[in-house]
């Protein structure tokens, strides 16, 4: 949610994202709606409004994250961090296949689900942007 950000604020946290989703990695010009400020640690778990929580995010991502700081993966007792664009390497939990974002590790693969980063739609317009040479 990007309410009450200032926009030197919003401008810094895009520059530094090269305008692209720190989460899946799309251009905000590739897109019809403008791209969103996150805030990594939401403010309901008392995260604060500062460039190094702040991350630039596309609606999709941004929507789907919400408030969330992780999630339970299938073994049902380990609760696992989402990606942290400030701590993370993308490259270290994500690697992009045949349009799919795959997960390389438990954190990539939270994040994988909870950001629904392979829906059919968004699959498919990968690999429109892939063909194109504008992914990632």
């Amino acid at each position: 949610m990007s309410r009450n950000i200032p926009d030197a604020l919003r401008k810094m946290v895009a520059e530094r994202a090269a305008f692209r989703c720190e989460y899946c990695r799309r251009l905000e010009a590739d897109s019809f709606i403008k791209f969103q400020i996150d805030h990594i640690i939401s403010r309901k778990h008392r995260g604060q409004t500062i460039l190094e929580n702040l991350a630039f995010s596309c609606s999709i991502c941004n929507g789907n994250k919400g408030s969330n700081i992780g999630t339970i993966l299938q073994d049902g007792a380990t609760f696992v961090r989402l990606f942290n664009p400030r701590t993370d390497n993308w490259h270290d939990h994500f690697e992009v296949s045949e349009g799919m974002i795959l997960s390389k590790t438990e954190i990539g693969e939270a994040t994988v689900l909870t950001l629904e980063f392979n829906t059919i739609n968004r699959i498919l317009e990968r690999l429109d942007l892939i063909k194109a040479g504008l992914f990632p």
